[in-house]
């Protein structure tokens, strides 16, 4: 990785393409190590949110089912505003300031969260807040990157954000491993974490003048380029691909229902995927680089379905549960930061976060009604039969998402 001392100038939209070795920019890294610490802080609350509002607060699983779908699928109602705001703004910063900043203040009130009600204003306020400052944010990485190095940009912040995920469940089970049920303490120190990620942003990381010296368009020319033929068979194709994506829950559940060891070590799992995922993200990046946005991003849901087909098997053990965490680090690796990249050279530099902004939301919709079909399929058919459903599905889009992104990135 190599860290430039300055950006480029904000606006440049064209690559260096010849030189040897191009820099990540200083915005990238920066916004990375925002996005490290931010995740330390979310992951410490969400590692420990089942325990403490099932054993501590005494809500119920359908209470518990309730919140993890606001968690889940709330930030989807505001990222297009985010990515709007931004545009049009011109100062994407601010707007992933705000964001940040909501999410952070989430921390410290789930202190006074002690029912139903107030639980789930404050985690929808987290999600809000990170609804928010997604598209701001990699319109900020889009902008401060070469065009050619689009994929290892995002590859080196989604590396840094994910090691930021890895760390936060350790940090937090630690902290209650010293501290029994001390869940006060891990909301006070996720919100001290949070507030440092909030003023690296603030004070470092550069006030970028997205789109500056083009004329601000019109909030209806915005939505009409962000959503203009260009992009919308990238959207058709990440909503089929999105739709039959299960979530990392029913894989781990379905792990665990199978084998002793899932079972034993299930806590670890998710820092598993995260592991993979930050060894994984820059050189899948890189390749992407060469290959292709489009050609990884179908191929990393190739890996996911060989994820389903090692959850769904009989035989269990620790070699195959290490192979489907790798299989799914891998395919985060592939598809997160790659869709964005893709995504940022399809529309105009402009609208650069509101076309990011569509395609995450997309994506999220699509993935939560993925949860609810397959929650609903694994209830009526059974966990195996339910996993080597999707995983045929899958199969048949893999082909047709590919023939939808056939030459997109050529079309100029």
């Amino acid at each position: 990785m190599y860290v430039s001392i300055r950006d480029r100038p904000a606006g440049t939209r064209d690559g260096g393409a010849g030189r040897q070795y191009r820099r990540v920019a200083t915005t990238v890294v920066l916004l990375g190590v925002v996005s490290l610490l931010t995740d330390v802080s979310s992951e410490m609350v969400s590692a420990v949110l089942p325990l403490y509002l099932t054993a501590e607060l005494g809500l119920g699983l359908i209470a518990f089912g309730f919140v993890d779908g606001i968690y889940q699928g709330v930030s989807a109602f505001v990222r297009i505003l985010g990515g709007l705001a931004g545009d049009r703004g011109r100062r994407p910063k601010w707007v992933a300031v705000i964001g940040y900043g909501v999410s952070a203040v989430s921390r410290v009130l789930m202190l006074a969260a002690t029912g139903i009600a107030t639980v789930t204003a404050v985690v929808t306020a987290d999600r809000l807040g990170k609804g928010l400052r997604t598209a701001p944010r990699d319109a900020l990485i889009a902008d401060a990157s070469e065009p050619a190095d689009l994929g290892r940009s995002f590859g080196v912040h989604r590396a840094l954000d994910t090691l930021g995920a890895a760390i936060g469940p350790i940090a937090a089970f630690a902290l209650l491993a010293a501290l029994p049920r001390a869940y006060d303490a891990v909301f006070v120190v996720s919100f001290a974490v949070a507030l440092v990620g909030l003023a690296v942003l603030v004070l470092f990381v550069p006030d970028r003048r997205v789109g500056a010296g083009q004329a601000r368009p019109p909030v209806r020319e915005v939505l009409r380029a962000a959503t203009g033929p260009r992009l919308r068979r990238t959207l058709l194709a990440a909503g089929l691909l999105g739709v039959l994506t299960v979530g990392d829950g029913f894989l781990y559940l379905s792990l665990q229902h199978r084998d002793d060891f899932a079972a034993l070590l299930f806590p670890l799992l998710y820092v598993g995927t995260n592991v993979a995922y930050l060894a994984l993200a820059v050189p899948l990046g890189r390749l992407a680089d060469r290959v292709g946005r489009a050609r990884t991003l179908v191929a990393g849901h190739g890996a996911l379905l060989l994820a389903y087909l090692c959850a769904a098997g009989s035989s269990g053990g620790p070699l195959w549960t290490v192979f489907t965490l790798v299989l799914l680090g891998t395919f985060y690796a592939a598809s997160d930061g790659v869709l964005a990249a893709l995504v940022s050279r399809l529309v105009p530099a402009p609208v650069t976060g509101t076309g990011i902004a569509a395609a995450q939301t997309v994506v999220v919709l699509a993935r939560f009604a993925s949860s609810v079909a397959f929650g609903a399929l694994w209830v009526a058919a059974g966990r195996q039969p339910a996993l080597l459903g999707f995983a045929v599905a899958l199969a048949v889009a893999i082909p047709a998402a590919g023939w939808l992104l056939r030459g997109v990135e050529e079309e100029r």
